[in-house]
């Protein structure tokens, strides 16, 4: 999946995933109660990015100073530096 923007030095452009609807015991939550995921898609990476690629899954800091939420075309994103990314699932 591609995405129109471009990340620049080491940047990462990332789309949340769903969050989850139903608990672990078998309740749907009301979307009033869901809380936005930290886990996220990667769609773009900067030139700078080491360690993740295109397409990882990632879990990142949601406090961290260098997050930035972003609406273009519709759809949602999120923009974080490598050093913001906690772990890759």
């Amino acid at each position: 999946m591609s995405t129109p923007l471009k990340p620049l030095a080491d940047r990462i452009i990332a789309e949340h995933e769903a969050p989850e609807s139903k608990t672990a015991s078998g309740l749907y939550l009301p979307d009033a109660a869901k809380e936005k995921s930290i886990v996220a898609k990667v769609l773009a990476v900067g030139p700078e990015v080491k360690y993740l690629k295109v397409g990882d899954r990632i879990v990142y800091k949601q406090y961290a100073d260098s997050l930035v939420e972003l609406k273009f075309g519709g759809k949602e994103y999120i923009s974080v530096r490598e050093s913001g990314v906690v772990a890759t699932l």
